[in-house]
């Protein structure tokens, strides 16, 4: 396990070390989510893939207009309205 100080910035950026950057295989576009326990806080990378977090947005919002009885010609002139 490597291990290293590190300081936070006055906008309370930590920079994770090079040599654990590799070794985790990070990259500059990577997402992590933070943890608080009860000694510090945790990070975790997440993968975050974009198509399937809107397949699944678009599951749900579909799911709602069909509980509440919309038909695609209402949504389209709702866009089609908002969009003015």
């Amino acid at each position: 396990m490597s291990e290293d100080i590190v300081k936070m910035s006055p906008k309370g950026q930590l920079v994770v070390p090079k040599d654990i950057r590799d070794k985790a295989d990070f990259s500059p576009s990577d997402r992590f989510i933070a943890v608080q326990v009860e000694d510090g806080v945790m990070f975790k990378k997440i993968s975050f893939d974009v198509k399937e977090e809107y397949e699944k947005l678009s599951n749900k919002v579909q799911e709602r207009f069909q509980e509440e009885g919309l038909e695609k010609e209402e949504i389209e002139d709702a866009i089609e309205w908002a969009r003015k």
